[in-house]
């Protein structure tokens, strides 16, 4: 007859059990994330999305901005645009009498843009003054948060800027041979160019309407200077000419592909096309990313693209996700927001809600902004055809089904051995 087992074993077995438990639990909750959608389209409000504010703004209070800005140049003003706009378009899901908050909030953003730390690393030097990059993105967010008042009762002194700035901003790209300002002294990114353009596109609907010439020259200019590789805008461009100076890159086209949809439609469907077609990848068959560097060509990664495992970029990969809604992609949308919930860790309170353990704070603000994304513009188009496999799910799910299953299989034998035992004593 056995002995009993004694305390030490009783408590090892039990040990056991409670880490089996725990792995299968989170094996489940991972099969959840998998599956449950994460993505509203572009008039639903997605879940989770204000409770990853709530995180940021406590991040963003606690130093978050300087944090990011020792990470890459423009961390500080960047975190706080991607705040500000995700706010923007959060409030225009909802009705006008419940925007207050959003509109306070990106106002809180768009000052912290125009403060000394905000301009810190750009050139007043520059046309317009402090780059592209800087007046770009801060008349986007100018423009959103006067899109969040109703018409007739906009405060005059912001539309007054906002019409302002984008007057500069059109008479900086009326005087340029290049479609591609600067947004440092003698380099210029032509994705910091369209997000500008797109900022003029949204004046247009918001004041009266004056750069459709500006953004047909632009257009026709982009056009004679697509990166001959991929038939896309190039990653970086020279600043007097304009031409290629590098190949597309997803951690650019992600953003580009976003914004091309407001400033044209037809070009942007051709150009998102090519796009989903020489960047979008299945690494080792599970789940869609997007690449840095088109199929068929490698590189380092860098501040902008990140590590590049396998050569994915994460950032472009979750900036996609904005691309793909606004695109009305939303099998891709979809897909990249449930693998995001299973590979991003995330970790939620009833209050706030974070990706990684909220090590990186600018990787939750890309994520909620294209967690939100809807055309500003242009209507919703109409869905291209889908490139996601209905079943992509199924390799990820068997994995996750192994794994709740592992932990319980040393108990199984051991209790099938113990059977076997006892019939032939």
């Amino acid at each position: 007859m056995p002995e009993p087992p004694s305390r030490a074993h009783r408590s090892a077995r039990w040990a056991r059990r409670l880490a089996a438990v725990v792995i299968s639990l989170c094996a489940l909750a991972g099969a959840v994330r998998l599956v449950v959608p994460a993505t509203a389209g572009p008039t639903g409000e997605p879940a989770g999305v204000q409770r990853q504010l709530a995180f940021l703004r406590a991040a963003l209070d606690g130093g978050a901005g300087d944090d990011a800005q020792r990470l890459f140049p423009e961390g500080y003003f960047f975190l706080h645009a991607l705040y500000g706009l995700t706010w923007a378009e959060l409030g225009m899901r909802r009705p006008p009498g419940e925007r207050p908050a959003a509109l306070r909030e990106a106002r809180w953003a768009l000052a912290r843009l125009e403060s000394p730390a905000g301009r810190a690393p750009f050139s007043p030097d520059l046309t317009p003054p402090y780059g592209v990059f800087h007046r770009g993105w801060t008349n986007l967010l100018r423009g959103q948060t006067l899109s969040l008042q109703p018409a007739g009762q906009r405060d005059p002194a912001e539309a007054r800027r906002f019409a302002d700035d984008s007057a500069a901003l059109g008479a900086a790209f009326g005087a340029s041979a290049s479609p591609y300002l600067a947004a440092y002294p003698g380099q210029a990114w032509p994705v910091d160019s369209t997000v500008a353009i797109a900022s003029l596109r949204l004046h247009d609907t918001l004041l009266p309407a004056r750069f459709a010439g500006t953004t047909e020259r632009w257009l026709r200019e982009v056009r004679r200077r697509l990166d001959p590789r991929t038939g896309l805008l190039p990653h970086q461009a020279d600043p007097g000419t304009g031409d290629p100076v590098e190949v597309a890159r997803g951690s650019s086209q992600s953003l580009i592909q976003r914004f091309l949809a407001d400033i044209d439609p037809a070009f942007a469907r051709e150009q998102y096309a090519r796009f989903r077609d020489r960047f979008l990848a299945t690494p080792l068959g599970l789940g869609p990313a997007v690449r840095e560097y088109p199929h068929g060509m490698d590189g380092p990664g860098d501040v902008d693209s990140g590590p590049l495992p396998l050569g994915i970029s994460l950032s472009a990969t979750a900036v996609t996700l904005g691309a793909a809604q606004v695109h009305g992609d939303a099998p891709l949308a979809g897909a990249l927001a449930n693998y995001g919930e299973l590979a991003g860790l995330p970790l939620g309170t009833p209050w706030t809600k974070r990706y990684a353990f909220g090590l990186l704070p600018i990787g939750d603000a890309f994520l909620a902004w294209s967690k939100t994304a809807r055309p500003w513009v242009a209507a919703v188009p109409t869905p291209p055809p889908t490139v996601v496999s209905p079943w992509w799910r199924v390799p990820l799910l068997s994995i996750l089904s192994l794994l709740a299953a592992l932990p319980w299989l040393p108990a199984l034998r051991r209790r099938r051995l113990y059977k076997v035992d006892s019939s032939t004593a």
